[in-house]
């Protein structure tokens, strides 16, 4: 089986504790040179897959450009969790009371959703399916890049926590730039479909 490897993008403008970054939130310079910091990328990748959020999208090309290696998909599966646009922009002393309501009840109820944000169920099932989409790809290319999101990227790494992977993700630091690798035992779960990019 072809490793699989997790690389978080670089840091991005606006970036501060709590924050959640707008959709259109661009690498700085500083996200660049962590980029290059990154590198070399660990022996034996041979293609990058990444989120279509510029600021991943952004990191891939730029690792890409680095080392030559091809980007052979872009994928709404890798893309960060998706916080509720009443928040956007906000960091946590500016969150408005439907998301702090949300925030108290959220492992309680894994599946309620605050406005047009995604449940914890809702990630997770994502990531199961993103990590059926990245065992395939990896069995058509090789061992493979895959740039994501911290949530998105802790949540995939702790699957069988099911929907409460989300708090472990929130408390597991991932730095800018940083790779880890997938666990082997982080097979998709059985019966899933492959998913469409």
């Amino acid at each position: 089986m072809a490793d699989i490897w997790l690389m978080r993008h670089g840091a991005y403008e606006g970036h501060r504790p709590g924050y959640h970054a707008p959709h259109e939130a661009a690498l700085t310079q500083e996200g660049r040179e962590q980029v290059r910091r990154s590198l070399p990328l660990p022996e034996g990748i041979t293609a990058i897959v990444t989120s279509p959020i510029p600021r991943a999208r952004q990191t891939a090309a730029l690792v890409s450009h680095l080392t030559g290696l091809p980007i052979v998909a872009t994928s709404g599966l890798l893309a960060e969790w998706r916080a509720p646009s009443i928040v956007l922009g906000r960091t946590a002393e500016t969150y408005p009371p439907a998301y702090r309501a949300w925030r108290a009840r959220r492992l309680a109820n894994p599946s309620l959703r605050c406005e047009d944000g995604e449940s914890l169920t809702d990630l997770h099932t994502r990531a199961r399916h993103c990590a059926a989409f990245l065992h395939h790809t990896a069995g058509r290319h090789g061992p493979l890049l895959a740039v994501s999101h911290t949530l998105l990227l802790g949540v995939l790494t702790h699957l069988p926590e099911g929907p409460a992977a989300f708090t472990t993700a929130a408390k597991t630091p991932w730095h800018f730039a940083e790779l880890r690798l997938l666990p082997a035992h982080q097979q998709a779960a059985p019966g899933l479909q492959r998913p469409a990019q």
